[in-house]
């Protein structure tokens, strides 16, 4: 290779809206190949949003934390399945304690094999019985903004745990 720019292709982004993305970072923070979490906006039309103006719930944005992954290491259905398993997937307006539209669950697909294995998981749970209230939204339709700094690992700098999210184990298999 002469000056080329080697791009690792295996290093990929997966975006996941399910209430207050504090909680959602801090779990997917954890899992092996997860290179990081970053809590941000998706979903609005109002370029550049801020927390105070997302909060309102007149942008249209969701919080949305975008996982940054090595797919060599962990695949984005086992991230997808986590993700169904820290939020109540259920809840309509809001998350928890949470309510409004910024907080509503979804996760943004990048392409048709993410759709096809998120449309998968909400058939199994709600083969389950689970209502699921889910959206699934392309990801190109909106850019992801980057939160606040004060919003990034929120969890790790004030030594407190997450009150909107909880692990529930959802799949049987």
């Amino acid at each position: 290779m002469s000056g080329g720019i080697i791009k690792n292709n295996t290093i990929k982004n997966a975006y996941f809206a399910g209430g207050c993305f504090w909680g959602v970072e801090y779990y997917f923070e954890k899992v092996d190949g997860v290179k990081e979490a970053v809590s941000g906006y998706m979903g609005g039309r109002l370029p550049n949003p801020d927390y105070r103006s997302v909060t309102t719930g007149l942008t249209g944005h969701l919080e949305v934390v975008k996982v940054i992954y090595d797919s060599t290491v962990v695949d984005f259905e086992t991230l997808a399945r986590l993700f169904f398993e820290i939020h109540d997937p259920t809840q309509i307006d809001g998350q928890g304690p949470d309510i409004g539209s910024q907080y509503l669950s979804a996760i943004f697909y990048n392409d048709k094999n993410e759709y096809d294995i998120s449309k998968k998981l909400i058939d199994l749970l709600e083969n389950e019985g689970y209502k699921v209230a889910t959206k699934l939204i392309n990801a190109k339709e909106f850019p992801f903004y980057k939160a606040e700094e004060y919003h990034q690992d929120y969890y790790d700098k004030t030594g407190k745990s997450p009150y909107c999210h909880t692990y529930i184990q959802r799949f049987k298999d």
